[in-house]
């Protein structure tokens, strides 16, 4: 495994981060005791970034992903996350986040996090979260229940508006960053090496276009780029690769993200993720991804306030 740091965190994280969404049922109904058994494959190969949320499974992710650490707290960095808690339940207020984060160290069985994030901010009012939102997650830290604090979205010049006027020790970008999409260099990386925020990458198989498994029927890329699933199933298989391996190798490979971050809670998903950290893909390979889906490159929706989605 290799290890980057996480900005001014100074923690060293790995670049494959283990996202525990699925433990919470959100794309298939998970046995509790294969998902542990995944998390500790996780572990036992040098994977020490684990980020869940309330949001996955209605608090279930983060109870499975509990018992799972159990007794190995000391060899990982956790990460979760407040704000968000159902479809369309949002409430970034100073009195829900100190309950939070109580919540959180209850279901995940530790007394602090290594990090506390705002969870999709686009979701709510700006000055919801430069006013009271950002101050009171500072609040956590300063209580010593979390170590460091960051931001999640989907919108990639939003986060680098947020970033610009709180400081947050990490952003964490989703989907903006794969075979499919690559929005987060034009202002989030130059950004993130200015002010030196840890950034985080997450849902690099763009949720699952970028591998052999079924679409969920939520899924709300367009059409056309659904459709890129099957042929680059077909062109990985005749180079003898996975399209989920290779799409992870090519996200793992940016230099400046600190980790990818991939949902996992299957023992032969973790063992598939694991092999491709140490994968070598063919140059010609990638170069073929990428001239196949130029025309439907960065076909990404938008997701909360319309006017956040700058």
């Amino acid at each position: 495994m290799q290890y980057r740091r996480l900005g001014k965190t100074e923690l060293e994280v790995s670049i494959l981060g283990f996202g525990a969404s699925p433990m919470g049922n959100v794309f298939d109904p998970v046995d509790e005791k294969e998902a542990i058994s995944a998390v500790h494959l996780a572990l036992d190969h040098g994977v020490n970034f684990f980020d869940v949320s309330p949001f996955y499974g209605l608090t279930l992710a983060e109870s499975r992903l509990g018992k799972a650490l159990e007794g190995k707290r000391k060899d990982i960095i956790l990460a979760s996350k407040c704000g968000r808690y159902d479809l369309q339940h949002f409430d970034f207020s100073r009195t829900r986040i100190l309950e939070s984060i109580d919540e959180s160290l209850t279901r995940l069985k530790t007394d602090y996090l290594d990090l506390f994030q705002l969870h999709d901010i686009e979701f709510v009012d700006k000055q919801v979260i430069l006013e009271e939102a950002v101050p009171a997650i500072q609040e956590v830290v300063k209580s010593g229940k979390a170590r460091f604090w960051g931001i999640t979205g989907l919108p990639v010049r939003y986060l680098a508006q947020i970033a610009r006027e709180t400081n947050p020790d990490t952003v964490l970008s989703w989907a903006h960053y794969n075979l499919l999409e690559d929005e987060i260099n034009e202002e989030l990386v130059p950004l993130a090496q200015e002010m030196d925020f840890g950034l985080m990458n997450a849902a690099p198989l763009m949720q699952r276009i970028l591998s052999d498994a079924s679409l969920p029927a939520w899924h709300r890329s367009p059409d056309e780029v659904k459709a890129m699933q099957p042929i680059l199933v077909e062109l990985c298989q005749s180079y003898g690769y996975k399209l989920s391996q290779v799409a992870l190798r090519f996200a793992m490979d940016h230099p400046l993200i600190a980790t990818t971050i991939v949902g996992m809670c299957e023992v032969k998903i973790v063992r598939e993720n694991l092999e491709a950290v140490d994968l070598d893909i063919p140059s010609e390979l990638i170069d073929r991804i990428l001239t196949l889906v130029e025309p439907v490159k960065n076909r990404m929706w938008f997701e909360g306030k319309a006017e956040n989605n700058v």
